[in-house]
């Protein structure tokens, strides 16, 4: 019912600096979502997901970044309007990686409700001269 969709990956030099857009949508247009949650994860070959940024509505828009890239990278977006961006600076090779777009919350259908919890098909970074 809810679908997430990352761009702006790509390959950068080490140094330099790249903007992931993230939006989630409702599949049909009579569904309406209440977003909670939409967080960045990055996961490189053998190892586990990290997370690497979260925006949150908890009252007002909470941001949190994972304390080793919290100088680097900074979140940023609307999620009243199911948008989340992640700006990344001085990119280092380490950060090489597939990141990964996270949405939670709760979508109304007609009388129905229900949670959910989606995600995107990933966006390559690359770091590399």
């Amino acid at each position: 019912q809810v679908r997430v969709v990352e761009s702006g990956g790509g390959l950068v030099q080490p140094g330099g600096s790249l903007r992931l857009s993230c939006a989630a949508s409702a599949s049909d247009s009579g569904v309406r979502i209440n977003m909670y949650n939409m967080r960045w994860y990055r996961q490189t070959p053998g190892k586990q997901r990290e997370l690497v940024a979260t925006m949150s509505r908890d009252g007002p828009q909470i941001t949190q970044i994972a304390p080793s890239v919290r100088d680097r990278f900074t979140i940023s977006g609307d999620i009243d309007n199911n948008t989340v961006f992640l700006q990344m600076n001085n990119l280092k090779p380490d950060d090489t990686a597939v990141f990964y777009c996270n949405a939670d919350g709760r979508y109304f259908a007609d009388v129905v409700t229900r949670r959910f919890d989606s995600w995107g098909q990933g966006t390559q970074v690359t770091v590399s001269s």
